[in-house]
Order: C-alpha cells, then sequence, then structure tokens
C-alpha cells in the first residue's frame, strides 16, 4: 500500500514549484534491518552525544518526540513540530540547493526518507532520515538556530548560481546515491568521484549559490558552538554520524573560528571534513549571514548583480529603484561608466511589483523577452521616478504626448506615450509607448513594428536575484532528477535475513514471533556469518534472560571481530551500550 502525502497548515503555505519534491514517507518499507540501524545509531548517539553536543540537542531530542528505538514516522513528527512553527516533508534524496533553502525559508525541514545500509551505518554521503531527522530535527527546537535557519533559507534561495552549479549537483546527487546502493562496482564509483573532482575544480569563480552553500555546510551540517577549545556539536552531519562525531573531537580535525571567510572553503561530501568552524552562538550565525547577504546582488543589484544574471543562464529578476521587477532570461547589458544603461532578457518575461505580477504584464505579453533603459534622463537633475504630476507635465511626459527621452548612458526612446502605471507609492514606474524606436548608438533595440514598448521607470537597479519575483508568474513544475535512489535489492536470502531481525525485533517488544532467539541465532551462525549487527541485538536481549547464552553469543562475536576487524569497533561499541546501561541499572 502506498502512503499518501500528509498535509498541515505549514505544508499548505508552500508554493506549487516546492510541492513537486515532496514524496510519501511510505513507513512500511523500512525493514526490520532499517530500524535495527537506526536503533544502533541513535543508541550510540544519545550516550555520546550526551558529552559533547549542544544542550540543545538532547532536549530537542525529548521536544520533538524523536524516538531512539524506532524510525521517526514523519506524519507524527509533525504533529510534535506544529508546536515550534515547523513542519517536515519527505524527498528522494539530494534536492536543488535553492529549493532546499526555500524550504526552510518556509519552516519545512526536508527530510530524505530513505535509510543508510548497514554497510554504511557510521558514515553515508547521501542523505537519509538519520542525517535529517536525528539530526537537523531536535536542534530546530532552539528559537534562536530556527529563526538563522529560516533566515538562511530566506536569503539562501535568492542567491544567483552559475551555470556550472546545476551540473555539480547532479554530479554529487548521482555520487551519493551509488556509493549507498548495494553491489555498485569500484569502477563506476570511481568515474562518479573522477567527475565530481573535475567539476570541484573546474568550477571558476565561486557563485553566491555555491558560497552560500558552503556558510550552510561550515554551520547548519558541520557546525561547532562554543571555543576553540572546547566546542560542542550542533551540525546534522556531525551529530548524525557516529563515526564523524568522535572523529572530529579529536586535535587532527582544525578548529577555527567562525567568520565570512567560511563562504571560500569548499568541502568534500565523500570524507571526513580536515578542519570545522567554530561560532561562540547561535546569534553569531546570523551575524555572518547577514554580512555574506550584504555582498549578494539581492542587496547590491547594479551591473554586477545584472551581469551575474546573465552568466548564470538562468531564470532571475531585476528591481530598479521604483520596485518595478523585471523576471526572465538575461542575456544582455549595455553599460556606461560602470553602471548598465540598458537590459535585455530573452524568451517569457514578467513584470511585478512587490513580488506580485502586474495586471496585464505576465509572460503571455512578453513572449520574446523584454528590454529597457535605466538611469536619468540627459541634462535633467530629477529622475522620472522622482518628478511629481506637475513635473511630469512641464517636462511633456504626459498621455497622447509624443517625446523624446534621451538617457546619460546613451539610450534614445521616440515614441507617443499611451499612459503610465504608478504603484502604491504614486510613482510612476512604467510607461507604455506606440509607435515607438528605441536605439543606441547605431544600434537598433526596439521598431516600431513590433508593437507598443513598456518602459520600465528606474535610475537604478537596486537588486538581482535568482528566480522569479511572482512564482506564479511561470510554470516552475520542472524538476526531473538525472537519477533515483537505489532500493537494495529483495532476494530470498536478503527477505530470510530480514525475518530474523524481524524475529528479534518482536521478542523486545513483547509481539508474537516466527524464531526464538536461539533459532534466530542458530540461523545467523549457519547462513548469515557477515553480519555484525543482529548477533549484537540478540546478546543485548540474552544477557538478562539466560547468562549462558549470552556468553555464547559474547564468543562468537569475539570470533567475528578477528574475521571482520573493519567492524570490530562496532561490535565493541554495540557490546559497550549494552554494559554500561547494566552498570546505570
Amino acid at each position: 500500500m502506498t502512503e499518501k502525502i500528509e498535509s498541515n497548515e505549514i505544508i499548505d503555505r508552500l508554493p506549487i514549484h516546492l510541492r513537486q519534491f515532496i514524496k510519501p514517507q511510505n513507513y512500511e518499507e523500512y525493514t526490520a534491518i532499517n530500524q535495527a540501524v537506526w536503533r544502533y545509531v541513535m543508541r550510540k548517539n544519545v550516550q555520546y552525544l550526551s558529552k559533547v553536543a549542544h544542550s540543545s540537542y538532547l532536549d530537542g531530542l525529548k521536544q520533538t518526540g524523536i524516538s531512539i528505538d524506532s524510525i521517526p514516522n514523519m506524519y507524527g513528527m509533525n504533529r510534535i513540530l506544529k508546536e515550534i512553527g515547523w513542519s517536515a516533508v519527505a524527498v528522494d534524496g539530494f534536492i536543488p540547493p535553492s529549493a532546499f533553502m526555500e524550504f526552510q525559508a518556509y519552516n519545512v525541514l526536508v527530510i530524505a526518507s530513505d535509510i543508510r545500509q548497514l554497510e554504511h551505518i557510521e558514515y553515508t554521503p547521501a542523505p537519509d532520515i538519520i542525517h535529517e531527522g536525528a539530526g537537523h530535527a531536535p536542534i530546530i527546537a532552539n528559537p534562536e538556530y530556527a529563526e538563522y535557519l529560516r533566515r538562511f533559507g530566506e536569503i539562501g534561495c535568492k542567491a544567483i548560481s552559475s551555470e556550472k552549479d546545476y551540473e555539480m549537483y547532479e554530479a554529487i546527487r548521482y555520487l551519493s546515491i551509488i556509493k549507498e546502493a548495494e553491489n555498485t562496482s569500484k569502477e563506476d564509483i570511481r568515474k562518479a568521484e573522477e567527475k565530481v573532482n573535475y567539476l570541484q575544480n573546474n568550477m571558476d569563480t565561486p557563485s553566491e549559490m555555491a558560497q552560500i552553500r558552503n556558510l550552510h555546510w561550515w554551520t547548519v551540517e558541520y557546525g561547532l558552538i562554543g571555543s576553540l577549545e572546547n566546542p560542542k556539536i550542533y551540525g546534522a552531519g556531525l551529530l548524525s554520524s557516529i563515526g564523524e562525531s568522535a572523529w572530529c573531537m579529536t586535535d587532527k580535525v582544525k578548529k577555527l573560528s567562525y567568520t565570512i571567510e567560511a563562504s571560500k572553503q569548499e568541502f568534500d561530501i565523500t570524507k571526513p571534513q580536515p578542519q570545522l568552524f567554530v561560532t561562540p552562538d547561535f546569534a553569531h550565525l546570523s551575524l555572518v549571514l547577514e554580512e555574506f547577504a550584504n555582498t549578494m546582488a539581492l542587496r547590491t543589484g547594479g551591473l554586477e548583480g545584472l551581469k551575474k544574471l546573465i552568466n548564470s543562464k538562468n531564470l532571475g529578476t531585476i528591481e530598479l529603484s521604483t520596485g518595478i521587477q523585471i523576471s526572465g532570461d538575461f542575456y544582455k547589458v549595455i553599460e556606461h561608466n560602470g553602471n548598465p544603461v540598458y537590459f535585455q532578457t530573452s524568451g517569457k518575461t514578467a513584470l511585478s511589483s512587490r513580488e506580485k505580477e502586474l495586471v496585464g504584464h505576465s509572460k503571455n505579453k512578453y513572449p520574446n523577452g523584454f528590454g529597457s533603459p535605466t538611469g536619468k534622463l540627459k541634462g535633467i537633475n530629477l529622475a522620472i521616478e522622482d518628478m511629481s504630476p506637475r513635473d511630469l507635465r512641464a517636462y511633456g511626459i504626459y498621455e497622447k504626448e509624443k517625446i523624446v527621452f534621451e538617457f546619460e548612458g546613451g539610450v534614445v526612446v521616440k515614441g507617443e506615450i499611451i499612459t503610465g502605471t504608478r504603484n502604491l507609492q504614486g510613482k510612476i514606474i512604467l510607461i507604455s509607448l506606440k509607435n515607438c524606436t528605441v536605439t543606441y548608438n547605431d544600434e537598433v533595440l526596439f521598431k516600431p513594428e513590433w508593437g507598443n514598448y513598456e518602459l520600465a521607470v528606474g535610475k537604478k537597479v537596486i537588486s538581482a536575484f535568482s528566480g522569479p519575483a511572482d512564482p506564479l508568474s511561470f510554470d516552475l513544475i520542472t524538476h526531473t532528477p538525472s537519477s533515483t535512489t537505489i532500493k537494495s535489492e529483495k532476494t530470498p536470502e536478503r527477505l530470510e535475513l530480514e525475518s530474523l531481525y524481524q524475529s528479534v525485533r518482536n521478542i523486545r517488544e513483547g509481539r508474537n514471533t516466527k524464531f526464538s532467539l536461539q533459532a534466530a541465532f542458530d540461523l545467523l551462525k549457519k547462513y548469515y556469518r557477515k553480519d555484525w549487527l543482529l548477533p549484537v541485538e540478540i546478546h543485548e536481549l540474552a544477557i538478562d534472560r539466560d547468562p549462558k547464552f549470552a556468553s555464547e553469543i559474547k564468543n562468537y562475536l569475539d570470533q567475528l571481530k578477528k574475521q571482520r576487524p573493519e567492524v570490530a569497533h562496532l561490535i565493541d561499541n554495540g557490546v559497550e551500550l549494552v554494559e554500561s546501561k547494566l552498570v546505570t541499572d
């Protein structure tokens, strides 16, 4: 049975272009092995993280209702998250960074609902429910951090990407999927890693999105908090990795004070991080975020902002000083003395004000693009937008008047005024003209036979950002990932092993079971001699019920450590969890 996507008031607020990424959690697809992986990681994490994690983590586990023994049902989690003003949705692995951040802006936590394989229990490059649910969710119970996360999403989704950013996203997504999947050949992984490495070394100047993604990585994912000498963990990547949460506390990992310089520090998702950044408190995170936002085209606009949009080759928006917003694919800018004096989009373009499309100025009106001059008129100190109705009349900027606008940058607009459009503050933001010609030196930018001309009024480009001003202006339901997560193959052997895990889980929970502990252990020894987690679970139950049987299992585990030294520390950790519980009991 396929589970439906349950909604709530917070999810209902999401724009339709974000909903395309949401999928059902399908809780019944989690196997008993998946549940055992969750339980092992969570028990180990809570034991260890109680000493090294920020106090908000353990408090948040209780507040968000995340169970140590069972993978959280997202819809049950949502009923509790609602109390702190957040919600969660399930997605399939990595989604584009801009979408991920926009979800955060709506107070929605994105959770990759798959769970790592037993073979990758310590760390997986793929996002999974341990990382998202047990890493991100508890910390957002801290109000200061939750506001940072929301604000980060609000600013981050406006960051302008480069043309190569999406290619890098797809390469990382593919690598994370095949590294987590069973039976992927070493050659396929090598090729995927080579592609990621090649792209990382040939990204040119880092885009705004690349830089803010770095800030996200070094805070939300891999952040430390406190002093350099005695930091605590708050980053979800560390909170959800039983290997790296211990590794990061050693002197082998360099600790740096968190500043805006972290935006220049690249990362490798496939390896433990050689350095981490430490913020003194959560409030400092917001200070650095605002400092970075002040460098973004979102706030600086101008010629550089327009050039960023042109280089991105993606849908973007500029806002002029009157508040009019032009959304489309920008491909041309004419500059004069370091300022943009004319811009041009190609293809469907829409005009908006205050993030709402202007009536009659949808993409249907501008299917082939939109261009307009910016700046002041030559020889007139008063900009058009600052003119009163009397000033406009005095300069002949009036209905049915034939006019010649000669801009300081050299763009000339000749035509007959039809009408003007004003914003709520009374500023004129658009002038419609007929029989219009627009030129720049000898270049003709608009001809009368192309129809009426709309002149966007504004002396400056004050903002440039990724995406449309009004999401409803464009069809944004276009996401088709090049790869999807790979599920475990359901072989007869795998199904039988899952039934053994389920029997042990049933015994722990006091339910009817297919196999007794002894029978499960006998079958395990006979057919699944490489599996280490199930004997650890059986040992945990036997130690209270049958000490002699528990001793037999312990001997078996000691032999298994010799045969599989790569998992010896995991076996020891599992046994230690049981023994430490006995001591505390």
